[in-house]
């Protein structure tokens, strides 16, 4: 039977938030942070804060874009900020690069705003990651599919979100195991192109659901 030698292991995540000594009050003092904050600080600002923008109507889904809007009344610089899809990151410090190369560019042809004082100033936090064991694992798809749905959005979000940092793959932990021990390529390459931005993690345990039963049934 497929998968009983590297079975599935249903982990969460839990994530210490620690708020560091470091602050904005403008776009240049925003690029200097962006350059000496943690990569603990880029990920709970992008990845982390993907789960907690994900039941808002309005707004854009990662902090540093929320901060250019909503403080600094910069929607151009904002939609830049959002632009950055995490999915196609394996690497904090390439997204570090590309966002402080966005800010530094946005400075430098608008120097009118660079030095300009937000209505709110930007506090860089740090997320530091902490996974647990669940208990229960999988050896095959159908025990797979009985396990999604127990788990919570903590942990649907370290298994399909975050894993692409820790594979550095662009891809998840569900797909790499149903590509690498089930042998279904076709399940992951379908899996991984769930789209993360418009469907909210339930939304993504329902679409994956639909996709496993689909596969159980050929």
């Amino acid at each position: 039977m497929q998968g009983i030698e590297s079975p599935f292991q249903f982990l969460t995540a839990s994530y210490l938030i620690r708020v560091q000594n470091l602050r904005a009050t403008t776009l240049a003092e925003f690029a200097a942070g962006l350059e000496t904050c943690s990569d603990a600080c880029i990920f709970f600002h992008t990845f982390q804060s993907l789960s907690r923008h994900h039941f808002l109507t309005e707004g854009f889904s990662n902090d540093f874009a929320q901060w250019a809007l909503a403080a600094c009344n910069r929607p151009e610089l904002a939609e830049q900020l959002a632009s950055f899809d995490i999915r196609e990151y394996t690497s904090l410090a390439k997204l570090r690069a590309d966002m402080r190369r966005v800010v530094n560019d946005y400075c430098e042809l608008h120097p009118q705003f660079a030095a300009q004082q937000t209505f709110e100033a930007f506090g860089f936090c740090e997320a530091i990651e902490v996974a647990i064991p669940l208990g229960f694992d999988a050896r095959t798809l159908r025990e797979f599919n009985e396990g999604l749905q127990k788990l919570s959005r903590a942990s649907l979000h370290y298994h399909f979100i975050a894993s692409r940092l820790r594979l550095h793959l662009q891809t998840n932990d569900f797909s790499n195991w149903f590509e690498n021990t089930l042998g279904l390529p076709n399940l992951a390459h379908r899996a991984d192109h769930i789209d993360i931005y418009t469907s909210t993690l339930e939304g993504v345990r329902l679409i994956l659901t639909q996709l496993i039963e689909k596969e159980l049934c050929t």
